[in-house]
């Protein structure tokens, strides 16, 4: 395992999940759609979760995540929820949801990135498959809400 390679990974799918976390967490306290602050409400929580479960793996394994990510090469990449507190604000349903859309496009690429690191130890390697696939619930959710809302 290359340690170095390894922890630029999971340090980029923390940053990932922080910024849905946050693009969620910040976007269901201004929506008005009922359905949408529970949906915002679910993948928040998501977030915070898969956060945590790959945090407590990363230290198991002796590999810290990166505290400093915000000024880390990863922390300069586009950050996917960036222009959803805007959306929100403005009403527009559809808009609000092909952002949450890119956004969750954002995340399937950072776990599919993650899912072909080299070396991955097996517990690791389940780990980020399996939030992978939550990812893709997710990422399908807000495609099929987005197109339904035209």
């Amino acid at each position: 395992m290359d340690t170095k390679v390894v922890q630029a990974g999971l340090n980029e799918l923390l940053d990932t999940l922080k910024d849905g976390q946050k693009g969620y967490a910040e976007a269901l306290t201004d929506v008005e759609d009922a359905d949408l602050k529970q949906i915002f409400k679910k993948y928040a929580a998501q977030r915070s979760e898969y956060l945590t479960e790959l945090q407590d793996e990363m230290h198991k394994l002796n590999l810290h995540p990166d505290q400093e990510s915000e000024s880390s090469i990863t922390g300069t990449i586009h950050r996917a929820f960036i222009n959803l507190k805007g959306l929100v604000t403005s009403k527009d349903r559809h808009s609000i949801l092909a952002e949450c859309e890119r956004g969750e496009d954002y995340a399937k690429a950072a776990y599919d990135k993650a899912q072909k690191i080299e070396g991955l130890p097996g517990n690791l390697s389940a780990l980020i498959s399996k939030q992978a696939a939550g990812i893709k619930q997710g990422h399908d959710e807000m495609k099929a809400l987005r197109d339904s809302s035209k």
